[in-house]
């Protein structure tokens, strides 16, 4: 688990800390001139330090100042020059007595390796008219804290930015680095730690430790290893619920059932022969009335999937279920279409959605975000699983999952995705820790499939069994 802040709780830390900013100051420097060296920079290489008024640039005049003593050929490029009673002011001078060459910026000059040291995190808007150049300079960046022209807030860009192929920033992951832009501007991040502490993290990051998955017991049996029934299908995209029961037997639950329209248990039956099927109505799509049907074909069951390839006008069959329903509950693709907020906050037994941007804006009527999915999971006391890259899972606590890669980008996945929390849920993970280790592990299998395949959602159930323990 690593903590990520917003830039505002990072300022807090610099100013209430007991360190004084111009030793927290060296030791940023420092850390930024050994990412350097391991970039490259060394005797007989050009190194072009940018750098801005504030702290961000101080950090690159320190950088600059033990580089010139590794004897590197490091210059100073100042975009505006810092005031000289402050630690950036006092970095300059420092820079400058040991050695290194420094001038205002004009335009981009040859060089083997930039330090950005323009702008750190709290930047905002658009950068002024002279950068832009010098974000197109064919030399890898080594950015400091943030790439300029990143907002550290959202990770938005408005206009021009640098991209980074190695970010050095401190203490902790800022929010503008794992979300918008900030995963592709900033290259390999790297965490110093200049002797800050605490802070208040506003997310956090899942890391291989926070994504568990239970042992079964020596003498387990197929109905104490954990139960799934998944309700799902109809006429044209009844595999996505066939795909979501393969997910959850193939992550570790004991027994699977599939509870689908009876005109598609045939060829549903056939697709897996591993699951068992259960025909409820008539027809190809479940009506209003299906509902008591599928409750008591799930009466020995722990855990309800409901949602994959249910089609359209489904909304009474899907509020029949989840008011009917008093066991945990994954809500998945159709299933969060027609359900309500409303109906999701009556629930008194634990619920994960798992929708994509387009099905939480229709769910909540608002854009997709880690904080607007913070707080449909404090409206509705469910855990919101909002798909993307990186995923946002949001309970109790919010998390960023970013295992996931652009090979999950393709039809079925997250289907999958859905069997696999259902199946640790069944295996005893709390709600919110399954969806977390399921986002984690589903991602890691598919990085891992992509090595040597195309990734399809037949392949990964068949690949996340890899992951399942």
């Amino acid at each position: 688990m690593k903590p990520i802040i917003t830039p505002e709780e990072s300022a807090r830390l610099d100013a209430a800390g007991s360190v004084p900013v111009d030793t927290l100051m060296e030791r940023a420097g420092l850390g930024v001139a050994l990412a350097a060296v391991q970039m490259g920079a060394r005797y007989g290489r050009r190194v072009l330090a940018l750098t801005g008024p504030g702290n961000n640039g101080g950090d690159a005049y320190v950088a600059a100042r033990y580089l010139k003593r590794r004897g590197v050929g490091v210059e100073i490029r100042a975009f505006a020059e810092p005031k000289a009673d402050s630690p950036a002011g006092r970095a300059a001078r420092a820079a400058v007595a040991q050695g290194v060459p420094m001038r205002s910026l004009g335009d981009p000059e040859p060089c083997d390796l930039l330090i950005d040291g323009l702008f750190g995190a709290g930047f905002r808007g658009e950068l002024a008219d002279s950068l832009p150049a010098w974000t197109k300079h064919p030399a890898p960046v080594l950015a400091v804290d943030l790439p300029s022209g990143l907002n550290g807030a959202d990770g938005s860009v408005s206009g021009a930015a640098f991209s980074a192929e190695r970010t050095v920033t401190f203490h902790a992951l800022k929010v503008g680095h794992v979300i918008g832009e900030g995963p592709d501007r900033s290259g390999k991040i790297e965490i110093i730690d200049i002797g800050l502490d605490g802070g208040d993290a506003e997310l956090l990051l899942c890391e291989e430790e926070d994504a568990p998955a239970p042992r079964r017991k020596r003498n387990a049996h197929k109905w104490s290893a954990g139960t799934v029934l998944v309700v799902g299908g109809s006429g044209g995209i009844g595999g996505a619920a066939a795909l979501a029961a393969g997910g959850a037997l193939s992550f570790g639950a004991g027994y699977v059932r599939l509870a689908c329209p009876e005109g598609l248990q045939p060829q549903l039956a056939a697709a897996d022969q591993s699951l068992t099927t259960v025909g409820i109505g008539s027809g190809d799509r479940f009506a209003t009335g299906d509902a008591a049907a599928v409750l008591e074909a799930g009466e020995r069951f722990d855990v309800l999937a409901l949602g994959p390839g249910l089609g359209p006008g489904v909304e009474s069959f899907v509020a029949a279920l989840l008011a009917g329903w008093d066991r945990p509950l994954v809500l998945d693709a159709d299933g969060i279409t027609a359900a309500t907020v409303a109906a999701l906050a009556a629930r008194s037994h634990p619920t994960v959605i798992t929708p994509h941007p387009g099905e939480f804006r229709h769910l909540s009527g608002g854009e997709a975000g880690y904080g607007a999915a913070g707080r449909l999971a404090g409206e509705t006391g469910a855990v919101v699983l909002l798909k993307g890259n990186p995923t946002i899972v949001a309970g109790r606590e919010r998390w960023v999952v970013a295992s996931g890669g652009p090979e999950l980008a393709t039809l079925g996945t997250g289907d999958v995705l859905t069997g696999m929390i259902t199946a640790l849920v069944a295996r005893g993970l709390d709600p919110e820790t399954a969806a977390r280790s399921a986002a984690f592990r589903h991602g890691v299998a598919a990085a891992d499939l992509a090595r040597v395949t195309s990734v399809t959602a037949g392949r990964l159930v068949d690949h996340v069994g890899g992951w399942a323990w």
